[in-house]
């Protein structure tokens, strides 16, 4: 008889088109759910439930890339091994249409419950958390390249619905709108936008404020917090966009774009806190020098779990609005006890890498000690062309953004050994000058440059 029951409920599943959920012994490997909800463009769905779940477990969407899907997400990214570590579940959703790409472009997804995919990708969270008791207040989502696009879609859509997001090479919010004028895309639907690949879409942080606030007029609730990566030297979708995403959230979240905190998790890596020195900062960007478009990379993923504070064994939800109070961290600025060593006239050598667009620039500066002793507690002052202003930089402090500039050594970097290099940089906007600074002086002494 229960072998009969058993038919009966497989047959009607497979009639109804829906997936039921899997049982715990079932639980760990990737089930394909269908009939989760409204879905206007056919997404696909697949979950991943780990044998082992935490009590009121959270839940994380995890989007995938151009031309991938949910099943190749899941086998390519560790984040269902570490699901089965912390107890939570993973949604990977799979778009359909040519190319596999999300739309992140047309007014409908760019719009609270609008008519494309985000739409569909809600309806999966909604499903789980229905048929498996998540905790609401703990849903979050991830994803890379079209995935770490429609990562910055869905927190500026769903605010309601998601606590915290983790894009990896990314663009803004709006950044890749389709216009409705657009002569190559009259019906305004979901595409490719050259000048924001390129990252030549540069706005001032309240217009990219503005556009996330547009898309769920009336909304006063909380805002998840941002977590973002990107490769340095991405050409397919540029490294100013890592920029102004940062402009974006800081704006959202009402955080200082200064930020209170910035290291290196890893060689090559730099990570910026903005609003609080915690691992759950209401932004965090992670620059990674040298890489492309191939994020993420083993171990970044850990990263967004723990930003997500899905790592801890009694996770606990931290503000998502300014902090009302100051951090108490100190920002890492130039020790105050390190000792200062004035290298001779002509002991450094500094080395420009300038990369422009129509109003903005990067530049990473490497500076050799090319005298016969380390120096520490480096102080490295300059002079930006006229027009520029630093919006942002990596492996130290810039003050002031613009005019005569000093750029400070932060804590992992204080010191320069003879015949050693340190390579700093900023990202800067320009009114037409775009040329390298001059006049560089360390600790007082002037360099030359190449």
């Amino acid at each position: 008889m229960k072998k009969l029951l058993a038919g009966i409920v497989a047959v009607a599943a497979i009639v109804l088109g829906v997936t039921l959920p899997s049982s715990p012994a079932a639980a760990a490997s990737l089930v394909e759910v269908t009939g989760f909800g409204t879905n206007p463009t056919g997404l696909k769905m697949h979950l991943y439930v780990p044998d082992k779940l935490a009590t009121n477990p959270a839940l994380l969407v995890a989007v995938h890339y151009c031309t991938g899907n949910g099943p190749a997400f899941y086998s390519g990214t560790e984040f269902a091994t570490l699901a089965n570590q912390y107890g939570f579940i993973v949604i990977y959703p799979s778009a359909v249409r040519s190319g596999n790409c999300y739309d992140v472009s047309s007014a409908s997804a760019l719009t609270h419950n609008g008519n494309s995919d985000p739409v569909g990708i809600v309806s999966m969270v909604k499903y789980v958390q229905s048929h498996y008791g998540t905790d609401v207040n703990r849903t979050f989502v991830t994803g890379a390249s079209s995935g770490g696009m429609m990562t910055n879609v869905l927190l500026g859509d769903y605010p309601d619905v998601f606590a915290a997001g983790a894009a990896f090479m990314g663009v803004p919010f709006g950044c890749f709108a389709a216009s409705a004028g657009d002569p190559t895309n009259p019906a305004n639907q979901a595409g490719w936008n050259s000048t924001c690949s390129a990252g030549q879409s540069i706005k001032t942080p309240a217009e990219w404020g503005d556009l996330v606030r547009g898309a769920y007029p009336g909304y006063t609730g909380k805002r998840p917090r941002m977590q973002l990566f990107h490769g340095a030297t991405d050409t397919t979708l540029a490294y100013p966009n890592f920029g102004e995403e940062i402009k974006q959230w800081t704006n959202v979240l009402g955080v200082s774009q200064t930020p209170v905190l910035t290291d290196t998790p890893q060689s090559g890596w730099t990570r910026t806190r903005y609003g609080s020195n915690t691992v759950q900062a209401p932004v965090e960007g992670i620059s990674v020098a040298g890489v492309g478009h191939s994020l993420p990379l083993s171990g970044q993923a850990k990263l967004a779990i723990s930003f997500f504070g899905l790592d801890t064994t009694s996770p606990t939800t931290p503000p998502t609005t300014t902090p009302t109070t100051t951090p108490t961290t100190t920002p890492t600025t130039t020790p105050t006890t390190a000792p200062t060593t004035v290298a001779p006239t002509g002991a450094c050598k500094v080395v420009n890498a300038v990369s422009a667009w129509n109003t903005g620039l990067t530049n990473n500066v490497t500076i050799t000690n090319t005298g016969s002793s380390a120096v520490s507690g480096w102080k490295l002052a300059f002079a930006l062309p006229s027009g520029q202003t630093i919006t942002n930089g990596w492996n130290a402090t810039y003050s002031p953004t613009s005019g005569q500039v000093t750029a400070t050594n932060v804590s992992y970097n204080p010191s320069i050994a003879p015949g050693a290099s340190v390579t700093i940089g900023y990202q800067a906007t320009h009114t037409g000058n775009n040329g390298a600074p001059t006049g560089f002086a360390l600790n007082g002494s002037t360099c030359t440059t190449a």
